[in-house]
């Protein structure tokens, strides 16, 4: 199994910059795919980016696109997600993920993950 703790989170301006981690523990690191979603009240979790188990494949939801970053540090057992020119669209409950490297193809799919943070609160001000 795979525990997975963010950090990073809290309030910023619109236009402003935060860079969210993700600790994982548990087994290998490197064996998974790993990605970030959000959420917000009522709403249905949806897809932010993805970064493959190498870091040599990438995906992003078209609305972070240009802005958000995702990375990973399979060493330090760590993924991060830079967030860049942040809206006030972007408040949200941001979760990391991990799923076993099955299917690549499907990364932006929710139910693919297996493995599930806490959640950490971003809030864009405007």
């Amino acid at each position: 199994q795979v525990q997975l703790v963010e950090s990073g989170g809290g309030l910023v301006q619109a236009g402003g910059s935060l860079r969210l981690s993700c600790a994982a523990s548990g087994r290998s690191f490197s064996n998974y795919f790993m990605g970030w979603f959000r959420q917000t009240p009522g709403k249905e979790r949806e897809f932010v980016a993805a970064i493959s188990w190498s870091g040599g494949s990438t995906n992003y939801a078209d609305s972070v696109k240009g802005r958000f970053t995702i990375s990973r540090d399979n060493a330090g057992n760590t993924v991060y997600l830079q967030m860049n020119n942040l809206k006030s669209e972007d408040t949200a409950v941001y979760y990391c993920a991990a799923n076993d490297r099955g299917r690549w193809t499907y990364n932006y799919w929710s139910s693919e993950y297996k493995y599930w943070g806490q959640g950490t609160q971003v809030t864009v001000s405007s």
